[in-house]
């Protein structure tokens, strides 16, 4: 009986990609050069979308209530939660600054290199360099002011949208974690790496409105947008291991 065959207990009798037990090869590797590409295109679509509503004066209502609730829901209010909580989360915004964030991706760069895993090595470098540009750029065409709702509690002189440490940092965190977690075999090692960029990301862009330096919008569009990017590196790098994998012959000892 050949693959082509139904087998004897299908109640379909189906023959051909439908026989029982049967996966298709374009179903079993889904195509993950367009999945990539689609996820960039979505990223770019949603961070387009919300800076021209901002560009046209579009409010959104819970930007200005989540603010002042960081401040009890007072102007010049103290923020809220324990004396230590401010410094914590100055700390933790640091976490998605420029300086933090190339050490970082030259640290897993280098690893990279020493471990000779140059596939994962480019990736990285491609997604997040790209990834950085790309929100620079949309920075500078939306040019929203910051809020001032609220007191800031760090110095901050760059336009408000969309927010760079909370893009960036999800492109950075999440795009280095996805790309390991392709050549990382252990799967709880996998889960860790990805939960700790999750809670990275997450602290850090919570961070940028608890000190009242961004629109809570802002960090939004920069999670959507860089949480987008790393699953559409994921995603390439994926297509790049399936084509290199087809084309290379396995070594024989």
């Amino acid at each position: 009986m050949t693959s082509a065959d139904p087998l004897p207990d299908d109640p379909l009798h189906a023959r051909g990609a439908d026989t029982a037990g049967h996966v298709p090869d374009d179903i079993r590797h889904p195509p993950w050069r367009l999945i990539g590409i689609g996820a960039v295109a979505a990223a770019v679509l949603i961070l387009g979308l919300i800076g021209t509503l901002i560009d046209r004066g579009f409010q959104f209502g819970f930007d200005r209530t989540i603010l002042l609730a960081m401040r009890h829901g007072t102007i010049h209010g103290a923020p809220i939660g324990p004396s230590w909580l401010k410094q914590t989360m100055i700390d933790v915004t640091a976490l998605g600054g420029e300086t933090v964030l190339v050490i970082l991706v030259t640290m897993a760069a280098g690893f990279l290199a020493v471990q000779r895993h140059w596939l994962t090595f480019w990736l990285v470098l491609g997604g997040t360099i790209s990834g950085s540009v790309a929100v620079a750029i949309a920075k500078s065409l939306t040019g929203r002011a910051r809020p001032e709702v609220t007191d800031h509690l760090v110095q901050v002189t760059s336009a408000s949208f969309p927010s760079g440490h909370a893009a960036n940092s999800a492109i950075i965190y999440l795009t280095i974690a996805l790309l390991m977690a392709q050549i990382v075999e252990e799967p709880r090692a996998r889960r860790y790496i990805l939960a700790v960029a999750m809670l990275l990301v997450g602290a850090i862009g919570f961070s940028r409105i608890y000190l009242g330096v961004h629109w809570p919008s802002d960090v939004i569009a920069g999670w959507s947008f860089g949480i987008l990017w790393a699953l559409a590196w994921w995603a390439l790098g994926a297509w790049a291991r399936m084509k290199r994998a087809a084309t290379v012959t396995p070594y024989r000892a």
